[in-house]
């Protein structure tokens, strides 16, 4: 096995550690073991659903940040804090050259790991739901 695939597989195994970690608090926290079957399969689709989609999110994060669509907000905050330091403003640059040296310096991450994970957490929570309606839902 080459090195690309192992550390692929070793940030996928996290990625599905972590997810696999918020569902098990989830269903932790909601007492899995003490209620009947309909309960605990609403117990499981919210689980999964709420650990997928809060890495769903954290990769739409990373990749809204990789693209440099928070720079302003970085730029305005050290602006700030630099009114405050005695000469401070003599540090002063142009939103344009602080830009272009963060997009410098940036490099790009692979967030597919996340991604990928995240998205087939949230399927079985919407699986789950789909069980759930269609077996105990009387509507």
């Amino acid at each position: 096995m080459n090195q690309e695939t192992k550390t692929a597989l070793r940030n996928y195994g996290i990625c599905v550690g972590i997810e696999a970690l918020i569902a098990f608090l989830v269903i932790w926290s909601k007492g899995f073991f003490a209620h009947s079957l309909a309960v605990n399969i609403q117990i499981l689709a919210d689980a999964f659903f709420v650990s997928g989609i809060l890495m769903t999110l954290f990769a739409g994060m990373m990749y809204i940040s990789s693209e440099g669509a928070l720079i302003g907000i970085g730029f305005v905050l050290r602006n700030v804090v630099l009114t405050f330091i005695p000469m401070g403003r003599a540090k002063h640059e142009k939103y344009a050259d602080y830009r272009a040296r963060k997009l410098a310096n940036a490099k790009k991450n692979n967030n597919r790991p996340i991604l990928v994970t995240g998205l087939v957490f949230l399927i079985i929570g919407v699986v789950f739901t789909v069980i759930w309606n269609q077996a105990f839902y009387n509507a």
